[in-house]
């Protein structure tokens, strides 16, 4: 195992399957005249539940992870279905707060849960099956030269927060406080996805990590994504500074943003922002797209060339 990653794991299956799948946020087909759009997401203890999370967040974490897909493609979740493996030793208290925590993130985001599956294991697992339906999604391989890149929201409080979670890294309360709050109950761009999809040519959901994101984009959409400003606030650089850590790790590399990375001409791009404020956006215009391909940051007189290093199951 220790020579594959995600990636090769996938194309072992995509062999086997004798299909070469597109990699996309949500999955899309055709029920007669229907047009179904569905994801589904898997939350495993042992790597994914940070510690100190109540088992309510834990649940609303895993509906968010799928919301924050159908967010990218501009598509609402209509239904869900919802499988959990719990562990023998899980008290009914425990059990009781999963519930409560699938019940009231259901209801935030407007989906009827239909049913699901419940099993036994050595550890907590949750998979959650969302669907709705939509004529088209935003894909992520239609940026074309001269696009602007945007990001829904400030990247870096997710690291910084499990930096201080599970390293000890010296922060103050209010600092603390933010970046845990981004990990335990992050906030899925939904409502600004569905109503400013009319203005993106591509967009990804960010949850792997923000060069993660860049470099699908661009390589799907055989471009170049050029970053002049960084998605991120004045705390993030100060915590890095105290801790001695690399700001642009934090940055590009974190993951578990659950923000919208994505591409709009110039000419819509101020009615992008008009949106985005009135829906108390902060909306990050991060750099531009040209022809040739990767993904790089201009910084002052450098280019520094951002690699994919974002989350990767099996090499992180």
């Amino acid at each position: 195992m220790s020579r594959l990653n995600e990636e090769k794991i996938i194309k072992i299956f995509q062999r086997h399957l004798n299909k070469d799948f597109v990699s996309e946020d949500v999955e899309t087909f055709k029920i007669d005249k229907i047009s179904c759009v569905v994801k589904l997401d898997t939350l495993v203890e042992s790597t994914d539940i940070p510690p100190k999370i109540k088992l309510q967040d834990v649940a609303r974490k895993s509906i968010v992870a799928c919301v924050s897909d159908f967010a990218a493609k501009g598509v609402k979740p209509l239904y869900g279905i919802i499988s959990v493996t719990i562990p023998r030793k899980f008290s009914k208290s425990k059990i009781q707060n999963l519930a409560k925590g699938f019940g009231l993130a259901s209801r935030e985001f407007g989906i009827k849960i239909l049913g699901g599956d419940t099993n036994e294991g050595k550890e907590l697992v949750i998979q959650v099956f969302l669907v709705g339906t939509s004529d088209s999604i935003i894909t992520r391989n239609a940026a074309r030269a001269n696009d602007v890149i945007i990001a829904s929201g400030p990247f870096g409080y997710s690291a910084a927060g499990l930096k201080i979670l599970l390293e000890g890294r010296k922060s103050d309360t209010k600092f603390s406080k933010k970046a845990a709050n981004t990990v335990f109950r992050p906030r899925p761009r939904i409502r600004f996805g569905l109503q400013s999809r009319s203005y993106f040519t591509s967009a990804m959901d960010s949850s792997d990590g923000l060069s993660t994101t860049l470099y699908e984009m661009a390589k799907q959409s055989k471009k170049k994504f050029v970053i002049t400003n960084l998605p991120a606030n004045s705390d993030v650089f100060e915590f890095a500074r105290k801790n001695r850590l690399d700001p642009l790790d934090l940055v590009f590399n974190g993951g578990e943003e659950y923000e919208i990375v994505a591409t709009v001409s110039p000419a819509k791009l101020q009615r992008l922002k008009n949106n985005a404020k009135r829906l108390k956006i902060s909306l990050f215009e991060i750099g531009f797209v040209t022809s040739g391909k990767g993904v790089e940051y201009w910084q002052g007189n450098k280019i520094l060339r951002i690699k994919n290093r974002g989350w990767m199951h099996f090499s992180n």
